[in-house]
């Protein structure tokens, strides 16, 4: 396995829509889970792992390089890499998404455009980008076996990446 590849620790997880706030980001659960995703990167960091790629979609994606620009504040040597399906990816969103998401590629250190155009497949190729060019992937799952996370997620482990897989609930006390 290459060096980079080593590394290197992609995402996959749920949009608005299949996460149980929606879009409602204060809700205690969301938090929690902000929370976990933060340590989970922060631990990918103490593990080696220096490039993190995001798919760059609504929900989880968002936390997700939110939390490695949160970890890059803290260690320079993190590097966050925009995968983008295509070049229309956010047109659709709503205008305080589109913002976000603007926001979160203007600090990206590194961008790849998987294509052009938008086609049925450009998500699925977007996602086997960011797999096979990693040894490490952190997923926020929902359990449910169709989808797009799912997808990626058994892709993942059919390619041996190593899997941290955060579920919805908030984690019970002991």
């Amino acid at each position: 396995m290459d060096l980079e590849r080593e590394i290197t620790c992609c995402f996959t997880g749920h949009r608005p829509d299949k996460l149980p706030w929606g879009d409602w980001e204060n809700a205690p659960a969301c938090q929690d889970l902000k929370r976990r995703l933060n340590q989970a990167v922060e631990s990918a960091y103490a593990h080696g792992y220096r490039h993190f790629i995001c798919g760059m979609a609504r929900g989880a994606d968002f936390y997700f390089a939110e939390a490695v620009l949160a970890l890059r504040r803290q260690h320079s040597d993190a590097a966050l890499e925009a995968a983008r399906p295509c070049e229309t990816q956010s047109n659709s969103w709503p205008e305080g998404d589109r913002r976000r998401y603007q926001a979160i590629l203007d600090q990206c250190d590194l961008e790849t455009l998987v294509q052009h155009h938008y086609d049925r497949g450009c998500m699925m190729r977007r996602n086997r980008y960011m797999v096979d060019r990693s040894s490490r992937i952190i997923a926020v799952y929902d359990g449910v076996p169709k989808g797009g996370t799912a997808q990626t997620l058994a892709y993942a482990m059919r390619r041996g990446l190593k899997t941290e897989i955060l579920s919805l609930c908030q984690e019970e006390s002991i």
